[in-house]
């Protein structure tokens, strides 16, 4: 689906992917509803984007279905109709085994990850389903197909994501509404700070090494990948030989993974 004067909610907005994601829409020609729990960020996002009635803001909680179920009519009374939603909201676990996480870490990142996708999904799809098309992208991660020990919760998250869109593609391939996972590998964002988390300083050290996507060639790769209808979209050269390894050699690639963990954590 081109973007182009075309309604699209991004969720996550205000930094990272999603502010990039926004940019990136905006200047293709598309018309942005942002929405994100940091209302002061969202406000920074209107300033820098200077997109006037073409960027609209929702500073609202995922995982408050209520909140969610609200919103396709707050859009639409904005801006007329929604014709695609990018599911990019979403947070990473403390960087611990399962055993030392506590279940209300575990259900917060269930709530945001997986529960908040499904409210937008379920809230947004009776809309898109009558436009003359629409599109569903959601943003899984390369945790969400090859295991990262410390990251186990997170990675179950995604996974969920993972097959959910997967399935929504099945069901939804007759009628005109498109569905794309997305599959980032490691991104420059602040996502570690945002979810609450410290980041282990032999982490800082190994990222430091690691060349990171920029949040703004993740936002191109993406936008590409929606514009194309693809199925599956790698953001990153990383998720692209993690995920070829990983399909040959699961083992292999599960125990390259455990190893780099084992050093850092």
């Amino acid at each position: 689906m081109k973007v182009m004067n075309k309604v699209i909610v991004v969720t996550g907005a205000a930094g990272g992917i999603g502010s990039a994601l926004v940019m990136n829409l905006l200047s293709k020609g598309a018309t942005v509803a942002a929405v994100d729990l940091n209302e002061k960020a969202l406000n920074e996002l209107v300033k820098k984007a200077n997109a006037g009635d073409r960027l609209s803001i929702y500073p609202l909680n995922l995982t408050n279905r209520e909140e969610v179920e609200a919103l396709p009519g707050q859009v639409i009374k904005n801006h007329g109709s929604v014709d695609g939603i990018i599911n990019n909201a979403g947070i990473i676990q403390p960087f611990i085994p399962i055993k030392e996480l506590s279940y209300e870490k575990i259900k917060l990142v269930m709530d945001i990850n997986f529960y908040g996708t499904l409210y937008m999904v379920k809230s947004f799809l009776p809309y898109l389903l009558e436009r003359p098309e629409g599109h569903i992208v959601n943003i899984s991660s390369m945790g969400g197909f090859l295991p990262v020990p410390g990251q186990s919760i997170y990675g179950a998250s995604k996974a969920a994501v993972k097959l959910m869109t997967e399935g929504l593609h099945s069901e939804l391939m007759d009628t005109n509404v498109h569905v794309t996972v997305v599959f980032p590998g490691g991104v420059a964002t602040n996502i570690t700070q945002n979810s609450g988390v410290d980041k282990p300083k032999a982490v800082n050290e190994q990222t430091s090494k690691y060349k990171m996507l920029k949040p703004e060639e993740a936002a191109i790769i993406i936008i590409e990948g929606m514009e194309q209808n693809k199925y599956r979209v790698r953001a990153g050269s990383d998720s692209v030989m993690m995920d070829r390894l990983y399909r040959l050699m699961p083992k292999k690639a599960a125990g390259i993974i455990a190893k780099k963990m084992k050093d850092i954590m």
